[in-house]
């Protein structure tokens, strides 16, 4: 090792750590030593497109032009892949385009093949760099005194760096699912639930996640095909006869359908940059405006672009506008409302035209999730519970291919959507399965036993009590997240709601805890004392959605490796 060598690791080998060693790697980064810690054989595929997180049935909900650039596009590398591959996934490299999505595991493969071409542009750059396979880690630890970072593993052994990068990816902690027979806290691995059954299933959650738990189980309790007019049609298999998924929705709504994107990349000239939201910032009491950002960074873009749409929203405020797109969604029968989203992706796919406001909406989340840290705790009360629903519908994408299967799963009887409100709650039963207890649209309270459970709600918001490295906590490197009331009169009426999320501190601030770790603008954990590491860095998504709440995949990845390389480089950004 040479001395004045600066040594880096990146705990995590999956999406987020790949898309950081390309900035090491293109930034060429030869005064630094790299360690890749990575739990499995596999890099670049993380959970999501490794048997952690697909079966061969589960798709991407991106295409190829969607996807931040990497070593070789996706369309020029389907032609590499063995032809074997290509059958067992059903792909015909002369009709594959970068407009196609793909299934997720051979995308995993897609990642792993990056990930290697990565590795060999850094050794014919001269950057140091060792891959730590079947690394699990379990402890972190900070020395201020050192100015060093410590990482051990399962093994026991311990190893010292300059700067630590913590990319650690998706975690669903277990709850029930060990201790009670047919209870599932998530859908992941999917193997575990690819089950065959005589009854109905209950599903909590409507999303992406919830599509992936329908296509695992369709697919071991019946079988796909097409009839003579070509419409994907399903039959149950024998012993099936009782089988049934029932989606359970706090709102009551599927998700959106992908359509074309103007911008693939969910970026806009027209966006606020940098130094403008800082200036508003400054001249707004430290604080990001949520009604700002929507004025400038969504309703604005309409007047030029799209000057009809501009006019029916130009006087609506955040609040105004989201009931009115949810309303004209609630009015419709959730799976009529598919059908007809379908055929208006359809439309928007054949002609490359975009569903603008949807891509904007996109846009706005995407924008916003990076300062969102700097608004009021008001306005990320209002985020939370009035934009997020909308977004987290809208911006979902489900490929065509998977609501063709709801369709016919639907068609067949075999798919219900039951709307359960906010007051929903799950009572586990020991012998095996849940309880669901809701209150229905027409205000009967309703309890109904499942054999089987499964959690569909998504990677969940992971609290500072569940950050995994206790070096980290004892020590008080890190500390719980939180956001500043603007008004302190609005903190208060929060305390004596019985809101136990606030909190107020003796100087008079007032405080909204949201999940996971308080970090800086440059991903970097920050003590309880305000101060920040500069040693450490934050990729692992489930322990910074109270300060990104829209942590949006690979450009999320993309996004946060640049800040981070640029602040590790000492690189201002305007």
């Amino acid at each position: 090792m040479f001395k004045d060598r600066k040594r880096i690791a990146i705990l995590g080998g999956g999406p987020s750590g790949l898309f950081m060693f390309k900035r090491l790697v293109d930034a060429n980064c030869t005064h630094f030593e790299i360690d890749i810690f990575e739990k499995k054989k596999q890099l670049g595929a993380g959970m999501p497109y490794s048997h952690e997180g697909a079966n061969d049935e589960h798709v991407t909900n991106v295409s190829g032009n969607e996807i931040p650039e990497l070593v070789t596009p996706l369309a020029d590398w389907i032609k590499t892949v063995h032809r074997d591959t290509l059958h067992k996934f059903h792909i015909d490299p002369a009709k594959f385009n970068d407009y196609k999505v793909l299934p997720r595991l051979l995308f995993g493969q897609y990642l792993e093949t990056q990930f290697t071409l990565l590795q060999q542009k850094a050794k014919e750059a001269g950057i140091s760099f060792n891959i730590r396979y079947n690394s699990n880690i379990s402890d972190v630890t900070d020395d201020a005194e050192k100015g060093t970072v410590g990482v051990k593993i399962a093994s026991g052994e311990t190893f010292v760096y300059d700067q630590v990068i913590i990319c650690t990816g998706h975690n669903w902690p277990l709850k029930h699912e060990r201790t009670i027979p047919g209870y599932f806290d998530s859908p992941y691995p999917p193997q575990k639930i690819a089950l065959k059954v005589n009854h109905a299933v209950a599903i909590r959650g409507a999303s992406l996640t919830a599509v992936d738990a329908i296509r695992t189980l369709a697919r071991h309790n019946g079988a796909y095909s097409k009839n003579t007019a070509g419409k994907l049609t399903y039959q149950l298999a024998a012993g099936s006869a009782g089988f049934k998924l029932v989606l359970h929705s706090r709102n009551g709504l599927l998700p959106a359908v992908r359509f074309h994107l103007e911008d693939s990349h969910l970026q806009n000239n027209a966006l606020l940059t940098k130094p403008e939201i800082d200036a508003h910032i400054q001249a707004n009491d430290g604080f990001l405006s949520l009604d700002f950002i929507f004025e400038q960074d969504f309703k604005l873009i309409f007047k030029e672009k799209d000057p009809e749409f501009y006019e029916s929203i130009k006087e609506m405020r955040m609040e105004e506008f989201v009931e009115a797109m949810m309303a004209l969604r609630e009015s419709a029968d959730p799976f009529e409302l598919m059908k007809a989203e379908y055929a208006e992706a359809e439309r928007s796919i054949k002609e490359k035209r975009s569903v603008y406001w949807k891509e904007m909406l996109g846009v706005l989340s995407f924008a916003m999730n990076y300062p969102a840290k700097h608004f009021s705790a008001e306005d990320m009360q209002r985020l939370q519970k009035t934009l997020m629903p909308l977004i987290s519908i809208v911006i979902a994408y489900i490929p065509q291919s998977s609501c063709e299967e709801i369709f016919a799963l639907h068609d067949a009887g075999l798919l219900e959507l039951v709307t359960v409100g906010e007051d929903s709650y799950i009572e586990p039963v020991e012998k095996g399965g849940a309880i669901y207890h809701y209150t229905n649209d027409g205000g009967k309270p309703l309890s109904t036993y499942y054999n089987i459970y499964i959690d569909c709600t998504g990677q969940p918001h992971l609290d500072y009590q569940d950050f995994p490295y206790p070096g980290l906590m004892q020590n008080h490197t890190i500390s719980s997240a939180k956001i500043t009331f603007k008004d302190a009169a609005k903190g208060q009426a929060e305390i004596d709601k019985g809101n136990d999320d606030v909190n107020a501190d003796s100087n008079g601030n007032y405080y909204l805890n949201v999940p996971g770790i308080t970090i800086n603008d440059c991903f970097q954990p920050v003590d309880s004392y305000g101060a920040l590491n500069e040693r450490l860095y934050m990729m692992a998504v489930p322990y910074m959605v109270g300060y990104n709440p829209d942590y949006s995949g690979l450009d999320f990845c993309e996004k946060a490796s640049e800040t981070i390389i640029n602040s590790m480089l000492k690189i201002e950004v305007e």
